[in-house]
């Protein structure tokens, strides 16, 4: 069975359908005329796409005090945003189609902006309430991003790809060792310490305004494609996706390496003070492990596309992240560092692998936009579910023995899945 290219269908766009009139050419013509403004609009808007999350979890202790919190309630914290991760996947391909992709992600930042800074007001629904508006710009930024790259860097996807995903992990490094210090920079205060980030957003969509003004001409001028083939249209498409075995196993190994991330983004700076690590360490540790994330990202895609099976990978991934996990059960704070970077490496690896299946795993780009958005609305739910569980479960056993073994078992049910999705075959 042939394998799609991968050098053009490198990533799933959101605009897969449409092409551009000859006044939307001319208009995004104009807009690549300006390729430092796009790049460094790229780069801020990437720098958010991890940064509210990481913000929270090494202070999530301090928040839980202020509004009287349980450990179940403070997994909410984290759990909301990833929950409308997978909601916000479901509009943000239709948006992208209606007004395109430079207005909805400018659209995009502000709400993000607006969300940080409704999420620091004194109550819980606030707390909460931004939670959904952060994770639903945080969802249209993750749709949005590599369909907009594709389209506009076709011949330098891998690289822009490398550029997205490393600023991203670097803002989600920055905000994690950031956080305690700002807090204790603003005199205690945990609401300053998130607030600040709403800057970074707003410095973002500053950067995005040009580009929608170069591209505002494009809007509008769009044709929806013609289907190039049976089976390739609009509704028969979505269908053949969501009937397909293959499709679900690429989506639930995209939900179960999104939720062992997340419950290590909403719980490791705790896991680690509740055995008597201080909290600025915790977090130090806690952004090591989100830097090292860049060695997996970066190396386990380039190895996954000159394979036919990706099976030796998803052994690879898999079994990074369970000897982490592990090692967290066994020897939290003795070997803090150490599991910190193994399950770095594993944590990067798996998503990077999981991205490009969907690619590797479909015919054509119609096919690859249906299954990214698939496997991030479904992903997404399901890795919601990981950060409550873990939290009840620790507040009903009060110990992280029990969560973390839990976890393992979605290792193994990762790895099963896993072995299915990487066979060399396409939906």
């Amino acid at each position: 069975m042939s394998r799609p290219d991968t050098d053009h269908l490198l990533l799933p766009d959101a605009e897969a359908d449409v092409r551009p009139s000859p006044q939307g050419a001319a208009a995004r013509r104009a807009l690549l005329a300006h390729p430092v403004v796009l790049l460094v609009g790229i780069v801020l808007a990437s720098l958010n796409m991890r940064a509210a999350l990481a913000s929270v979890s090494p202070l999530v202790s301090d928040i839980s005090q202020s509004f009287g919190l349980s450990p179940t309630a403070s997994s909410l914290v984290t759990s909301v945003p990833v929950l409308f991760l997978g909601l916000g996947a479901l509009v943000a391909p239709w948006l992208a189609r209606r007004f395109g992709s430079e207005p909805v992600l400018l659209f995009a930042l502000l709400l993000l902006a607006v969300g940080i800074l409704v999420r620091v007001a004194p109550s819980p629904v606030a707390l909460y309430g931004g939670g959904v508006l952060v994770g639903t710009a945080i969802a249209l930024l993750n749709v949005l991003m590599p369909g907009l790259i594709k389209r506009d860097f076709p011949d330098k996807a891998a690289s822009m790809t490398s550029v997205y995903t490393g600023a991203m992990i670097a803002g989600a490094t920055l905000v994690a060792a950031s956080s305690v210090p700002l807090e204790k920079a603003f005199g205690g205060s945990w609401e300053a310490s998130l607030a600040v980030w709403s800057l970074l957003a707003v410095l973002a969509a500053v950067t995005w305004l040009p580009q929608v003004l170069i591209a505002r001409g494009r809007t509008g001028h769009e044709v929806r494609m013609a289907s190039a083939r049976p089976g390739t249209g609009t509704g028969s498409a979505a269908k053949s996706v969501w009937r397909s075995a293959l499709a679900w196993q690429v989506t639930l190994f995209m939900g179960l390496q999104s939720l062992w991330s997340y419950v290590l983004i909403a719980w490791m700076p705790t896991i680690f003070t509740d055995h008597g690590m201080s909290r600025s360490t915790a977090g130090v540790i806690f952004a090591f492990n989100n830097l090292i994330q860049v060695a997996g990202a970066f190396a386990v895609p380039l190895l996954a596309g000159r394979m036919r099976s990706q099976r030796p990978l998803i052994v690879l991934v898999t079994s990074l992240v369970a000897a982490g996990y592990a090692g967290l059960m066994i020897a939290p704070v003795s070997g803090a560092w150490l599991w910190a970077g193994v399950l770095g490496i594993g944590q990067g690896g798996a998503v990077g692998l999981a991205l490009t299946m969907i690619v590797l795993r479909s015919g054509d780009a119609q096919t690859a936009a249906r299954l990214s958005g698939m496997a991030q609305t479904v992903g997404y739910l399901l890795a919601a579910v990981g950060p409550l569980a873990a939290g009840a479960v620790h507040q009903a056993t009060g110990g992280w023995t029990i969560p973390i073994a839990l976890v393992l078992g979605v290792c193994a049910a990762a790895l099963a899945v896993g072995l299915f999705a990487a066979r060399d075959r396409t939906v």
